[in-house]
């Protein structure tokens, strides 16, 4: 699953970023990846640890997001999401947890989203 995720994500500009039960990343294109599971961001220092379900805003390196372009993305056998920036932070959802820990959408609806345990559906596939 990484080519088709790969293409439809590399490239895309940040545009926004918004927490709460869950982090909503805004990118160029109309397209949005929603984060409800447990997730890191590793950048050249240190690694932070978010938490959605417990309620947060984007702090710390998440906010140097914002402009940033993803340079890869990928989906790991497990199912864990891993979003590569032009930063040289990366995110990495945890494929367990939440009915959908990711998912990744455009106005048109879902086009990858991650089922508990790994599993991923991808539209029109």
């Amino acid at each position: 699953m990484t080519a088709p995720i790969d293409s439809a994500l590399s490239g895309r500009r940040v545009e926004q970023l918004t927490g709460g039960r869950r982090l909503l990343i805004r990118l160029s294109g109309g397209v949005e990846v929603s984060v409800e599971n447990d997730f890191r961001l590793a950048g050249p220092a240190e690694v932070e640890h978010f938490y959605p379900g417990l309620g947060m805003q984007p702090t710390g390196g998440l906010p140097e997001l914002v402009g940033a372009r993803l340079a890869a993305a990928r989906v790991t056998p497990a199912g864990a999401l891993v979003l590569a920036f032009d930063t040289g932070r990366t995110l990495t959802v945890a494929p367990d947890g939440p009915a959908h820990p990711w998912a990744v959408a455009t106005a048109d609806g879902p086009l990858f989203t991650a089922q508990a345990g790994g599993y991923l559906t991808a539209r029109g596939r």
